[in-house]
């Protein structure tokens, strides 16, 4: 997982910019956090299923936060295509 962060191009980090990337098609691998608000961790893993998108999921928000270096927890990430 950190080498999938760190060797891709372009990534967005956060909820909303994830959902968004998944829905238009550009988001190639998503992360999720396991302690994330269970409302979004079921619809965009949902969503992810819908759009064959796979997804790997990280131990904490903390740990992902570090990961995307964004300095603060994240629910979620994205690399894009």
């Amino acid at each position: 997982m950190e080498e999938l962060l760190k060797q891709a191009g372009k990534r967005v980090a956060g909820t909303k910019q994830v959902l968004r990337a998944v829905e238009e098609g550009r988001a190639a691998h998503v992360f999720l956090a396991k302690d994330a608000d269970g409302f979004i961790y079921h619809r965009l893993n949902a969503l992810c299923e819908e759009k064959r998108v796979p997804v790997t999921v990280a131990e904490s928000m903390q740990e992902l936060g570090k990961l995307c270096k964004v300095g603060v927890p994240t629910a979620s990430a994205a690399v894009l295509k």
